[in-house]
């Protein structure tokens, strides 16, 4: 194995660029190498692990580091299977300074030993964009006709769109490309707004790569399999099939994937109506959830994608097929709930029509998905005007009436023009610099109150996300970066204190992943298995571990949290805890200290809880 990290360092304003070396056992992948370059240089870096182009399944992730545009400090981000064609560059990263000077295409080949060949083309990206079928996808097709005829093989476009141009949370989108044809399983880089950086930064809009060049993968699979045995009992494809179930089918529930399992198993824990479900009572949410998911929305989604098999990977060969497709639209769980019940809609055609538009934007589908859902509640309750925000009508968030498919549809054609309008920055709404400064200047001209409803996770002066879509108290941690899953979001009460804790270990074990180029999917064994597998190829599974802890108290070390700004977000933890004491019985001691003290005083009580949380991380994201 090859004992150096290879950096290709392109200078987008020069054109310039050089690899540059860099000693495993100093740096051990993609997010260690990632921080150091990003506070030298503040790049914008995207690599593999040590293990790409390996037997090991889940391990062609691409990672994106860098000082995050939307989150305000360094982050994480990173996509499925597009490390595959990486790999053929020879390369473990490339990093980008500098600013182009026209809009541009990165292209990047590497045709068998030959030198990499690093080219910017420049592109009239707003005329690409507005071409059908629009957006990243016009640019992709573009980017391919175009330079696609130049690679030996199959190559990888990585494209932005118009969210990159018109906020701070622009994702980067992929798909994997198959007999010379584009797939519609796009794969996306959404968290963190690498988009934004991408494009206001460098001045770049696309990024076309691929070879042929061959390393020294590690394929020995008599070696991998003996090592499974040893460890599980279990070959690898055993093994791995078995920690994939949630993503591929899983028997006990009849479905498969996340929307299916989680759709399934969250009962009165569903949120809905920009969270406002979390003030019905229980017996509602659970009618909510039995007539709107169980009886439509899941229905619809296991007989058009369970039932017919129709899953595909995210380009890199793999039995979780986790990509579960219904024609062109790929259903996740988590832009299918932003866009989904938080937006008040339970309808597959709806849903597809509004997250197909945001993707199409480049939106991270996330984030722009609880924007979406806080301004339809403004909206509907009279708070905000259609006109102020350059759109027609409003949506029905009332449950009084309320029409499964027509409703749905209703307010996913307002979901749809508020993105139109957040583009081209109608009205009011100019989200350049974020959601959050928007929301605050809103609330400084009609009051705190339509900020209020406001659901996100603060970070420095700017900072935001829209926290995972999960009703538990990990999902607003303060910690040093979130909208990930580098918290824990188990359903279950934890003290605060050992919240903390308990997030600061699942950070590390996170981290481990993604600085080996991992996808968390097989996490059930890779967690355990990948510093023995370091430890056999390189001989330095304890180095390995101590930077683990190095790599996450430096990331901790920029730790700028801000406490809950908006009331709702409270309210998310105090009906949280309400509902563990009064709906499922449960009798801790300190859940239910914590129930008196919310009911004593809410704000208090949750400026303390979120503290306790701080200290837990603070004490166990330490070099030492």
């Amino acid at each position: 194995m090859d004992e150096n990290l290879k950096v290709l360092m392109i200078d987008a304003q020069s054109s310039f660029y050089r690899v540059d070396r860099y000693k495993v056992g100093e740096f051990f992948g993609p997010v260690d190498l990632g921080l150091f370059l990003s506070g030298k240089y503040n790049s914008l870096n995207i690599g593999t692990g040590l293990l790409a182009g390996s037997i090991f399944p889940g391990s062609n992730r691409l990672i994106f580091t860098g000082f995050s545009p939307a989150w305000g400090g360094f982050y994480v981000s990173s996509m499925g299977g597009a490390g595959l064609v990486f790999d053929n560059l020879g390369i473990n990263m490339f990093s980008i300074v500098g600013r182009a000077s026209t809009p541009s295409v990165l292209y990047l080949n590497r045709i068998h030993g030959e030198e990499i060949q690093v080219e910017l083309y420049p592109i009239n990206v707003k005329k690409i964009w507005s071409s059908e079928p629009g957006g990243i996808y016009s640019l992709m097709e573009y980017v391919y006709n175009q330079f696609g005829g130049k690679y030996l093989t199959d190559p990888r476009i990585l494209a932005t769109g118009p969210a990159a141009d018109a906020t701070n949370f622009g994702g980067i989108a992929s798909c994997p490309i198959e007999n010379k044809k584009l797939t519609p399983v796009d794969t996306w880089a959404g968290r963190g707004g690498f988009g934004s950086k991408l494009v206001k930064e460098h001045n770049i809009y696309a990024i076309i790569y691929g070879g042929t060049y061959i390393d020294e993968d590690f394929r020995d699979k008599k070696v991998v399999d003996q090592w499974f045995v040893n460890k599980y009992q279990k070959k690898m494809a055993a093994k791995d099939i078995e920690a994939t179930t949630k993503y591929r089918f899983d028997p006990k529930f009849q479905t498969g994937g996340t929307f299916g399992v989680n759709y399934y198993t969250m009962g009165g824990r569903l949120l809905a109506f920009n969270y406002k479900s979390l003030y019905m009572s229980e017996d509602d949410r659970v009618k909510l959830h039995k007539d709107f998911i169980l009886n439509h929305y899941l229905k619809q989604f296991n007989e058009e994608t369970i039932i017919p098999k129709k899953q595909k990977t995210c380009g890199e060969p793999c039995v979780a097929v986790c990509k579960k497709m219904n024609g062109i639209y790929k259903k996740d769980y988590e832009p299918y709930q932003t866009m989904g019940p938080l937006s008040g809609i339970f309808d597959q055609r709806a849903a597809e029509k509004l997250v197909h538009h945001a993707d199409m934007y480049g939106f991270d589908a996330i984030s722009v998905g609880g924007v979406i859902s806080w301004l339809m509640e403004n909206l509907a309750e009279g708070k905000i005007n259609p006109e102020e925000l350059g759109i027609s009508k409003k949506p029905i968030f009332d449950l009084k009436n309320f029409d499964v498919i027509e409703t749905s549809m209703h307010n996913a054609s307002v979901g749809i023009e508020i993105l139109d309008a957040i583009i081209e920055k109608r009205g009011i709404l100019d989200l350049s610099n974020g959601a959050r400064q928007f929301a605050k200047n809103l609330a400084r001209k009609k009051g705190k109150e339509v900020f209020d409803s406001f659901v996100y996770v603060a970070f420095a002066r700017r900072g935001w996300v829209v926290p995972n879509q999960y009703w538990t108290p990990g999902t607003l941690s303060p910690m040093p970066i979130m909208g990930k899953y580098y918290m824990y979001y188990g359903p279950d009460f934890l003290p605060p204190r050992e919240l903390g804790r308990v997030n600061a270990e699942r950070f590390k074990k996170e981290i481990i992943l993604d600085n080996i180029g991992m996808c968390r999917f097989h996490r059930g064994w890779a967690e355990d298995m990948m510093p023995d597998v370091i430890e056999s190829l390189y001989g330095l599974k304890d180095r390995f571990l101590e930077s683990i802890n190095i790599l996450t108290s430096r990331i901790n070390s920029r730790n700028a949290s801000v406490f809950w700004e908006s009331a709702r977000t409270i309210d998310f933890l105090y009906e949280f805890i309400r509902r563990k004491v009064e709906v499922e019985g449960n009798k801790d001691k300190e859940l239910l200290s914590w129930f008196d003290a919310f009911n004593h005083d809410k704000n208090e009580a949750a400026l303390s809880f979120w503290y306790e949380i701080h200290k837990g991380i603070q004490e166990s994201l330490r070099e030492f």
